[in-house]
Parts: C-alpha cells; sequence; structure tokens
C-alpha cells in the first residue's frame, strides 16, 4: 500500500485488511490516519463514526447488539469531542496567561530592580525571592551624595500583577523625593498620600524606611505596619525587636509616622525582612521568633551578602523548596 490518504475509503480497506491479516503495518497507518486526523481537526467522534460506516460496508448485516453498541460509542465520543475542543480552548488560554505572565513577572523584574551600594562601614546582604512568578514582595536602595542610604522593605497585601504595578509607583515615588525629604518619618507619610490616591481599597502596603548616616552610624528608621526587624547589639550578644507604630500605607491620606534611632556600633547588625520569613512554616506548624532567630545567629558571622543567602537556602530546605509566601532578608553590618 503507497503513501496513506485521509479519506473513509482508504480507512476502509486499511480496517479490512487488518482484520484479514492483523499485519502490524496496518497499525502503523493507523497511526498516521491519526496524525492526518489532528491536522485535518477531524473530531474523535467523526473518526468513530468513519469506523462504523466501515464496518457496515464491510459486514451489512451487524447484529443488532453490535450495532446499537456503536452507536452508543458514537453518542459517547461526541461528548468526548466537545468536552476535549473546551479543554483544548481552556489549554490556549491558560497558555496565552502563562506567556502574559511572564512578560510581567520579568518586567517588574527591570522595574522594581536595585542597585545594592558600596557604603563606607557597612556590610549589606539582601534578598528577595518570590513564592511564586510575581513577587509581592520589594526592597529598594538610595543613597545620596553624601554616602547616606536609604533603605526600603516592603509587602503588599495583594498579590500578582496588581501588586507589582503598586510595587512600581512606590519605587518611582522614592527617586523622585529630593534628599530634603528622605527622614523616614516624611517618606512614609508622603508615600501613603500616594498610595491612598492611586491605589485600589481593597489592596495595601506594609513598608518599613530606614535612613542610615554614614559619618555618625546612626539608623533613622520609621514604620508603615510592616514585619518587625530584629537589632543584634555585638557588644550584649542579643538581639532586640524592632518594635515600631505605624498603620499600613493606603488607609487614610493623614496618618503620620513616628521615628525611631539606633546608633550602631562595630558588628551590630540590623535584620529587616518579610513575613515570608518569620511566618516560615514546617508541616502545619509555624517556626517560633527563636527559632528564626538561633538560623540567624548560625550564619551572621558570614560576610553580609552570603548570610542572607545561607539563611534563605536553610528556610527553603525547612519547607521542602516550596516557598508558601515570598521571602525577603536583608542584613545590614556594621
Amino acid at each position: 500500500m503507497g503513501p496513506f490518504r485521509f479519506n473513509s475509503d482508504n480507512y476502509r480497506k486499511l480496517l479490512e485488511r487488518y482484520i484479514a491479516t492483523e499485519d502490524e503495518s496496518s497499525l502503523y497507518q493507523a497511526e498516521q490516519f491519526s496524525k492526518l486526523s489532528m491536522q485535518n481537526n477531524i473530531s474523535p467522534e467523526e473518526i468513530i463514526n468513519i469506523h462504523i460506516q466501515s464496518l457496515k460496508e464491510l459486514y451489512p448485516d451487524l447484529p443488532k447488539e453490535i450495532d446499537s453498541s456503536l452507536n452508543f460509542l458514537l453518542e459517547t465520543m461526541i461528548s468526548y469531542g466537545l468536552a476535549y475542543q473546551e479543554f483544548q480552548t481552556l489549554r490556549e488560554k491558560q497558555g496565552k496567561l502563562e506567556s502574559e505572565i511572564s512578560v510581567a513577572a520579568n518586567m517588574q523584574q527591570t522595574l522594581l530592580s536595585t542597585h545594592k551600594p558600596e557604603i563606607v562601614g557597612l556590610d549589606i546582604g539582601a534578598i528577595s525571592v518570590p513564592a511564586n512568578i510575581m513577587n509581592g514582595d520589594y526592597y529598594h536602595f538610595v543613597t545620596d551624595e553624601n554616602g547616606n542610604l536609604g533603605i526600603a522593605i516592603a509587602d503588599v497585601i495583594g498579590k500578582g500583577i496588581p501588586a507589582a504595578l503598586a510595587m512600581s509607583m512606590i519605587k518611582y515615588s522614592l527617586d523622585s523625593f529630593p534628599e530634603t525629604q528622605r527622614n523616614p518619618r516624611v517618606i512614609l507619610e508622603n508615600l501613603n498620600r500616594v498610595v491612598e490616591r492611586n491605589v485600589d481599597t481593597s489592596m495595601f502596603i506594609t513598608m518599613f524606611y530606614g535612613l542610615f548616616h554614614a559619618e555618625s552610624n546612626l539608623l533613622q528608621f520609621a514604620s508603615a505596619g510592616h514585619e518587625p526587624g530584629f537589632y543584634y547589639s555585638a557588644k550584649k550578644d542579643e538581639f532586640f525587636e524592632i518594635k515600631t507604630n505605624g498603620l499600613v500605607l493606603g488607609v487614610t491620606n493623614d496618618t503620620t509616622y513616628e521615628q525611631f534611632d539606633i546608633q550602631m556600633e562595630k558588628d551590630d547588625i540590623v535584620i529587616l525582612l518579610t513575613d515570608g520569613v518569620t511566618e516560615c512554616r514546617v508541616g502545619e506548624r509555624f517556626i517560633e521568633p527563636d527559632e528564626v532567630l538561633q538560623v540567624i545567629r548560625n550564619y551572621m558571622h558570614l560576610p553580609a551578602q552570603e548570610a542572607v543567602e545561607r539563611v534563605y537556602r536553610h528556610f527553603e530546605k525547612l519547607q521542602d523548596f516550596q516557598l508558601r509566601d515570598d521571602f525577603t532578608l536583608i542584613f545590614l553590618k556594621k
């Protein structure tokens, strides 16, 4: 038999040959028939119908029971064909959506990229890993001509593309503020008004903003409902929770924020994070704050960037390499 062409006569001849000989070459040509069916958008029920008609032509006196069973099969395949077409349509839509999300994630990475600066007397480590393709966490560094460092870390309550857009707005707002207005309290109050005016009421943003003065080693900071960080005092060899008061960004346009200071000394460390670190779960159990601090203590002697990466890998392994929330961690090591 020559090259197989898609038509019912060829199928009938192929079926007749296989029934008579059970020749495996016929099975190979049946595979070719299936491929041609797909190329010509032939539905499964149409193939079944061709098979039934071919059988009836080959065996006009088919028993009534066989004839009924073939009709039953045809009706079943009609339902299957409709469901399969719907599945294919949904799969195509999902593919397009995944492609769009991938583009958005790449755009987010570009828009929210930040440069880790070199600050005299300060070793900086930063890592941010999304639990899914889009990151609801964000951090950003801003420097001025005097070598002072502004540090922002934020978490959007609400994920996905809207969160990425909100974070982009936050970043460019931060970059637009003049150096004379980089006071943490003022920064948060200005950002709060921006968020309140421009972000949907169902989405809130928590944020910590600090300003490190390179000359005096003073860290000033304020928080808008953000996860408390930790301060390690080398002299006392103790961790202290950085407790702050402040409403999340975007609730009301007249919110004010309290500002605090930490005088950093040699080997002191400020640890900033999001709740993806402190709310890490082992099975259904949340790990305790003391456990988090013990992990940090295990690695804090390392250079800051290596330390945050080792802490992340520890928690990633603890969660069987399946993050349940975005993970962001910053070390400011004096």
